[in-house]
């Protein structure tokens, strides 16, 4: 069965700009999840992985985190969401990877849940010198 447009807006609002969904769902008063964390792959991190699971390891690189406010994402619209800004992550300085695959989870570190998930357009080479960046809109999250 499928949702409606606006229930995909709803789950999108609750995760990526902390507002609550009437009757439903509201985010956790005790201590909400201020940040969700972007994480860059070399493959796939798949349905049961983790943001290890094929996490980058160049020097210096470390998630990305975006505020949980319409300020870090995009207020949903048609069942999908995007970054509200210029998401860049610390200049490279050393060693280097292949990113096949960016993840959205909630741990800065270690093995957090992978929230969404999925393939870039085209593998970027990351190296000495190289800040990976995603312009404003361009991690789009489609809820279905």
């Amino acid at each position: 069965m499928a949702k409606s447009t606006d229930v995909c807006n709803s789950i999108l609002a609750l995760i990526f700009n902390a507002t609550a969904w009437a009757d439903i769902a509201e985010n956790d008063n005790s201590g909400p999840l201020t940040y969700l964390w972007v994480s860059l792959h070399t493959g796939d991190p798949g349905v049961g992985g983790s943001q290890l699971t094929n996490e980058a390891t160049y020097e210096a690189y470390g998630r990305l985190g975006i505020i949980r406010t319409t300020s870090g994402w995009e207020v949903p619209n048609a069942g999908s969401t995007s970054n509200a800004a210029l998401a860049q992550f610390v200049e490279c300085s050393g060693s280097s990877n292949v990113i096949t695959h960016v993840a959205i989870g909630k741990l800065e570190t270690g093995a957090g849940k992978v929230l969404y998930a999925g393939e870039l357009s085209s593998p970027r080479t990351i190296s000495a010198g190289i800040q990976p960046q995603f312009s404003e809109n361009a991690l789009v999250v489609t809820e279905t």
